[in-house]
């Protein structure tokens, strides 16, 4: 039978629910390092951890987890996932040793990716016309919004109140309460079979490959771009990925069948998107940096201050984002979005080391509602093709580009930071200047790929009618309450 209209309501707020829980967990860890730092014993380099074990596993079994769940069932994943999810961070919350952290942050990726991979794959099965999953979409774009926001708030509230463990056990009640209402409102789906793409070659492949990339990147910035070891380490990823497409061309069940890249809107919004995110991503953390490093703020203050950025990009995605999509299509809404971001970008170019907030910030905070127009215009395109068969699957690649656009962007526009700061220390600046000069380099570059993403946008993407409440490629999956 069809799922109702409060059933679905309800189902929304289940999945935002653990996307927020997700998001929120990854940007109140970076508040709390310094303290857990300080608890736990880590060395410097060991710290970074904390967040390339989340990152590594996350990544790395999106694509996997995404297919499982259109094999097994989708509803199954998402509770797996979540349960798996929920138990790590009692366990990080308990953590006593950094080996023990560290192996709790793993287990939180693994979990995190077997919920999300499914996420957006339950959401248009559920939100079938154009419209309502445009307006279902701008909800769980809102959702991000908010958890980035919140994380960086909370992580500084909870560790000053009570402890850095709290940042991890704060996830016990959501989890435990997501899962709890899940098992009733979401829609139950058998899955298509083991069978349909058991493709165990294919699987190894693409999670080695994966994961392997994503530690190269995250490890880039300490070992060197051009050292022996991320160029031998690369080409093994590159080489085990290559590997996984000529499976998959020639597999009888494949993992990932190819003709999920010829559709144009749908190749297309996987790189507007890794052109995109990279910057967006990396403007979350360099801005942060820059307000510590250079205008001294404390990490509560920091969290405060971006604020206003999360609450544009949230009221946008919820309020606008769905109404402009109906009325001129998505390609041209998520056009419009990255005009928004190119200028809030340029304007962080010329930044000054004394910037007041008023006068100099608080404008990018509201440039960068952009976002809240790209964020659910990428979503819309990129699930545009999926099938009831499959949608699992284009959820888990949809993510896995996010992850690993953001993962590249924060890695490459860093060190470009910091390789210019340090040449501008050395030619006698201040520390102040130095950093600021850094970072001017790095919002350029940042600029730079949103152009790229413009183009992509401009010459790539299809120019579709703005949709009506007509049917979808996708139909509302059947459900058992």
């Amino acid at each position: 039978m069809n799922v109702s209209a409060r059933s679905r309501g309800t189902a929304l707020g289940v999945l935002s629910a653990a996307a927020l829980m997700t998001i929120l967990d990854g940007s109140i860890v970076t508040v709390a390092m310094p303290s857990i730092q300080h608890d736990l014993g880590f060395s410097a380099a060991g710290l970074s951890w904390i967040v390339n074990a989340y990152l590594i596993a996350f990544g790395g079994l999106l694509l996997l987890a995404g297919r499982l769940g259109d094999l097994i069932g989708r509803k199954t994943m998402f509770l797996a996932g979540n349960a798996v999810f929920t138990g790590a961070s009692l366990l990080a919350g308990a953590a006593t040793t950094p080996g023990l952290l560290v192996a709790a942050r793993f287990l939180q990726g693994v979990g995190s990716a077997m919920a999300s991979a499914v996420v957006l794959g339950i959401l248009v099965t559920l939100f079938s016309g154009p419209a309502e999953r445009a307006k279902a979409i701008g909800v769980f774009s809102f959702t991000g919004a908010a958890g980035a926001s919140i994380g960086q708030v909370l992580g500084g509230v909870l560790t000053d109140a009570l402890s850095w463990h709290w940042i991890f056990l704060i996830n016990l009640p959501i989890g435990l309460a997501t899962i709890a209402l899940a098992v009733r409102v979401l829609p139950r789906d058998r899955g298509i079979g083991l069978r349909a793409g058991a493709d165990v070659a294919g699987a190894l492949l693409a999670t080695s490959g994966l994961m392997l990339g994503i530690y190269t990147v995250v490890q880039a910035e300490t070992a060197g771009w051009t050292s022996a070891r991320t160029l031998g380490l690369g080409a093994v990823s590159l080489v085990l990925l290559a590997g996984f497409f000529v499976r998959q061309a020639k597999a009888a069940t494949p993992l990932m069948p190819l003709r999920l890249l010829r559709s144009r809107n749908a190749s297309g919004s996987y790189l507007a998107q890794m052109l995109s995110l990279s910057a967006m991503f990396s403007f979350q953390i360099l801005v942060a940096l820059y307000m510590q490093k250079v205008l001294g703020y404390d990490a509560l203050e920091t969290g405060l201050a971006m604020l206003p950025a999360a609450v544009a990009i949230g009221g946008i995605s919820l309020f606008v984002s769905a109404r402009l999509s109906r009325r001129f299509g998505e390609r041209a809404v998520l056009l419009g979005g990255l005009v928004l971001l190119m200028a809030a970008m340029g304007w962080l170019t010329r930044i000054p080391a004394d910037a007041d907030y008023v006068t100099d910030l608080l404008p990018v905070m509201v440039l960068i509602a952009g976002g809240g127009l790209v964020l659910p215009a990428l979503t819309g395109l990129g699930m545009s093709d999926a099938r009831p068969d499959d949608a699992g699957l284009v959820s888990g690649l949809f993510n896995t580009v996010q992850q690993v656009g953001m993962a590249l962007g924060v890695a490459v526009l860093s060190t470009l930071a910091a390789s210019r700061t340090e040449h501008l220390r050395a030619d006698g600046r201040s520390e102040a200047a130095a950093l600021t000069g850094g970072y001017h380099l790095a919002f350029t570059v940042s600029a730079g790929l949103l152009v790229a993403a413009f183009l992509v946008g401009v010459f790539v993407l299809r120019r579709p009618e703005p949709a009506a409440d007509a049917p979808a490629p996708v139909e509302a999956a059947p459900a058992n309450a």
